[in-house]
């Protein structure tokens, strides 16, 4: 029998306020569930790992030699746990009181289910859309783009997003965020862990679609809820960071959804693929190496 019902598993990369916020969180609904928390440090060198031993003791803490990214290390701690399922939650999280015995409450109590993902809020307690359509290339044209700037309105992005729906019932969902998702010891016994060949960014759509492939359902549970300050890792490197998500993205269309298509149609939608995701990718990176030199100019 494993020693928890539940493991919590932790990314750190430079981010000591926000992990030291996460914890104090979790330490305060301890009582809520036999759970343990793995926290891996992905090499931080702002004290972070120093603090999590000093401050939470109870807290088991891998020190990285590198950073071995968002799929690397939950896989270390998915590998290393000793509880039955698994809670993966981002650094910049903030455990509301009651989450956790939600969320695995909802859980068990739908042997169906492989995923399930919480409710998200904002730090300024506005709902964060983390429940999503698998992603498609029509969609990934409006979003965030200035054809979408233009479109404001489209209704491929609303249709991404699920716009049409208020995200407070509980419902079956294409993919939930890896900011804060439950996955089931049956789902990674059958499945396996994360993509180790992700670094970070689409991993968690990757797992869902493959949840759904072997059967068991994905699902959003409204009632547990958690902040998550977006990006505070990422912020610090922005353009290494696009890249990365761009990488992801080819990977997810090159490895589940072209497959998918005609034969005779998969060259074409590869090359296309591959057009559109560089263009997309050098249009954030030319828009931020822009921002940056005219912040520069105004000092």
């Amino acid at each position: 029998m494993p020693d928890f019902d539940l493991s919590i598993t932790i990314c750190s990369w430079n981010t000591l306020e926000d992990t030291r916020a996460c914890l104090a969180s979790l330490e305060a609904v301890r009582h809520e569930a036999n759970f343990e928390v793995i926290l891996i440090d992905n090499n931080s060198e702002d004290g972070s790992p120093d603090m999590v031993a000093k401050e939470f003791p109870w807290v088991t803490l891998h020190r990285m030699a590198k950073n071995l990214g968002f799929t690397g290390g939950h896989n270390f701690a998915l590998a290393n746990r000793k509880g039955r399922d698994a809670l993966l939650l981002n650094s910049d999280t903030v455990v509301h009181a009651g989450a956790i015995e939600t969320i695995m409450a909802f859980s068990k109590a739908r042997p169906e289910v492989g995923i399930v993902g919480p409710r998200l809020h904002n730090p300024d307690g506005s709902l964060q859309p983390s429940c999503r359509k698998f992603p498609n290339p029509v969609a990934a044209i409006f979003r965030n783009t200035p054809i979408g700037r233009l479109f404001p309105n489209n209704s491929f992005t609303k249709a991404y997003l699920m716009e049409d729906w208020d995200h407070r019932s509980e419902r079956e969902v294409d993919w939930v965020s890896g900011a804060a998702l439950l996955a089931k010891e049956e789902l990674i016994e059958k499945i396996g862990g994360l993509d180790p060949e992700y670094f970070m960014y689409c991993e968690d759509v990757d797992w869902c679609w493959r949840s759904w492939k072997a059967g068991m359902k994905v699902m959003y549970c409204p009632d547990a809820v958690i902040t998550h300050a977006v990006g505070h890792s990422t912020d610090k490197a922005p353009n290494r960071m696009i890249g990365r998500h761009h990488k992801s993205m080819l990977r997810f269309y090159k490895k589940n959804m072209i497959p998918e298509l005609p034969i005779v149609l998969r060259p074409l939608a590869l090359g296309a693929a591959y057009a559109f995701v560089g263009i997309r990718a050098g249009f954030f990176i030319a828009k931020n190496k822009r921002d940056d030199i005219v912040r520069r100019m105004r000092r």
